[in-house]
C-alpha cells in the first residue's frame, strides 16, 4: 500500500483531497516535516519547499494545470474548487502505481475495500460483470495485496483459446502425447504454481473441461495429457464471467458443482452508467495514459466532463478510453471540451445535432470533422508552424502533412485558413 505524506499547508486547504485519496487506499502519514523514507510520497502545497530526495506532487489553487514529473523536478497538479473531482483523479494517478484500480465512486470504493479483505484469504473468487468494466483489474488488485503477490499472475481468456488445444494448454501435455507434440508443455496451472491463475469468460469453457478444471479445484493437482500420475499445485484461482453463471448452470450449460466451488466468494463489477462518480477519476487517469510525452497535458472541462456523465456507455471503460484517446488527437490547445468528445455511438443530442447537416452523421463523419477542426486550432496557435503543430498534436509530420492533403481535397484548406487567423 503506498503511503503519502501530505504537509500542513495541504491538510489545511486541500483536506477533501487527502481524504478522497485516504477512502481510495492510499495510507497517509504524519507532516512532511521529518527526514523523507523511502517509498513514500509528498504532498505539498504551492510556495512551500518540497523534501530533497523525494517523490513530490505540488498541489496548486490557481487555474487549471497538470504537469507530470519530468528529469527529476515534481510533478504539479493545480485546481479549484470545481474541479475536484478531476483534479483528485490526476493526482491519484500521480501518485498510484499502474496496476492501481481507478475508483471515486462509493459503491467502487466499497467493491475494492472488500476485495483486498478477500485478498488475505486464499479462497477462489468468481468475478460477474459486463464486458469492459474492470474484471481483470479487480483480480490484479487481489493478486497484488495477496500473500501470493510476489508470485506469477497469468491471465487467459477460455474464449480465445482453440478448444482443441485448451486441456494441453491449461493442464500441460508430455512429449508425444498427441500430434505435434514433439516436447512437453507445462500448462497455465503449472505456470501459475505459487501464484493466481485468471480464467477469464469462464462460462465459454466446454463441459467435458469443467470436470477436469474441478477436480484441479478439489484435488489441488492436475494430471498433464499423457501422464498417469497427477502433480500437485499450489495456485489460487479467479474465475471471470460476463454472463450469470446461475442461469447457465439451469440451462445445463455450466456444471453446478463447478459453479459452487468457484463462487467460494462471488464480487460484481457494474456498468460504468451505474458508477458515474468514477468518470472523472477514470478520465484523468486515461489521460494520463494515453498523453504520452505531449508539452500541454490537457485538462478536461466542466462542459466535457458533463457530457461524460450524461453518456449510456454500452461499451463501459473500454468505450470511455477510445473516447479520451479521441479527444486528446482532437484537442491542440490545454482543455478537453465538449466539442472534442465523440462517441462510438452518438448520443441523442449530438445525432440531432449531426441529422442538421447534409452529410450522413456517421463516426467516421464526425471522427474527420473534429480531426480538421482540431489541426486547425492548433495551426494557428503555433503561428502556421507545421513542426510545432506536430509536435502538440502528438503525431509526426508526415502525418500532419497527409491530414491536410486529404482536407484540401475535401475543400477544407486547413492550412490558410489557420494563417489567416493567425496573422488576423
Amino acid at each position: 500500500m503506498r503511503s503519502i505524506v501530505p504537509s500542513a499547508a495541504i491538510l489545511r486547504q486541500h483536506y477533501p483531497l487527502v481524504s478522497a485519496l485516504r477512502a481510495q487506499g492510499f495510507t497517509i502519514g504524519g507532516a512532511a516535516d521529518a527526514k523523507p523514507r523511502s517509498g513514500e510520497l509528498y504532498l505539498v502545497a504551492e510556495g512551500e519547499t518540497p523534501p530533497a530526495a523525494a517523490r513530490t506532487v505540488v498541489i496548486g489553487s490557481d487555474g487549471r494545470c497538470i504537469v507530470p514529473s519530468r528529469d527529476g523536478s515534481p510533478a504539479r497538479v493545480s485546481f479549484g474548487a470545481a474541479d475536484a473531482a478531476v483534479g483528485a483523479g490526476f493526482v491519484r494517478a500521480l501518485l498510484a502505481e499502474p496496476e492501481m484500480p481507478t475508483a471515486a465512486d462509493p459503491e467502487s470504493l466499497a467493491l475494492y475495500a472488500l476485495a483486498e479483505r478477500v485478498a488475505a484469504a486464499d479462497i477462489t473468487v468468481l468475478i460477474n460483470g459486463p464486458t469492459g468494466t474492470g474484471k481483470e483489474v479487480l483480480a490484479r488488485a487481489i493478486h497484488l495485496n495477496s500473500a501470493r503477490a510476489s508470485g506469477p499472475f497469468i491471465a487467459i481468456n477460455c474464449a480465445a483459446l482453440p478448444e482443441t488445444m485448451l486441456e494441453a494448454m491449461l493442464f500441460g501435455h508430455q512429449k508425444g502425447a498427441f500430434t505435434g507434440a514433439s516436447s512437453g508443455g507445462e500448462g497455465f496451472f503449472r505456470a501459475a504454481n505459487g501464484g493466481t491463475l485468471l480464467l477469464d469468460e469462464i462460462a465459454e469453457m466446454p463441459l467435458q473441461l469443467q470436470a477436469k478444471l474441478l477436480r484441479a479445484l478439489q484435488e489441488r493437482e492436475v494430471v498433464p495429457i499423457g501422464a498417469t500420475s497427477p502433480q500437485a499445485i499450489d495456485v489460487r484461482v479467479i474465475a471471470c464471467a460476463n454472463r450469470d453463471l446461475q442461469d447457465e448452470v439451469a440451462a445445463g450449460r455450466f456444471r453446478a458443482d463447478l459453479y459452487y466451488r468457484l463462487s467460494v466468494f462471488p464480487l460484481t463489477t457494474k456498468p460504468l452508467a451505474e458508477r458515474v462518480q468514477d468518470i472523472p477519476a477514470l478520465a484523468a487517469t486515461l489521460i494520463l495514459r494515453h498523453a504520452g510525452n505531449r508539452q500541454t497535458i490537457p485538462w478536461p472541462d466542466m462542459s466535457a466532463i458533463d457530457l461524460l456523465l450524461r453518456h449510456d456507455w454500452p461499451g463501459n471503460v473500454r468505450e470511455l478510453e477510445n473516447v479520451v484517446q479521441r479527444a486528446l488527437l482532437f484537442a491542440g490547445g490545454d482543455t478537453i471540451s465538449a466539442e472534442h468528445i465523440v462517441f462510438d455511438r452518438p448520443t441523442a443530442l449530438q445525432a440531432s445535432a449531426a441529422n442538421d447537416q447534409s452529410a450522413p452523421a456517421t463516426l467516421g463523419n464526425i471522427v474527420q470533422m473534429h480531426e480538421f477542426q482540431a489541426i486547425r486550432e492548433t495551426l494557428a496557435a503555433c503561428n502556421g508552424s507545421r513542426i510545432e503543430t506536430a509536435k502538440r498534436l502528438g503525431i509526426s509530420e508526415r502525418t500532419l502533412r497527409y491530414r491536410l492533403a486529404k482536407a484540401r481535397e475535401q475543400g477544407d484548406d486547413i492550412a490558410a485558413a489557420a494563417n489567416r487567423s493567425a496573422w488576423a
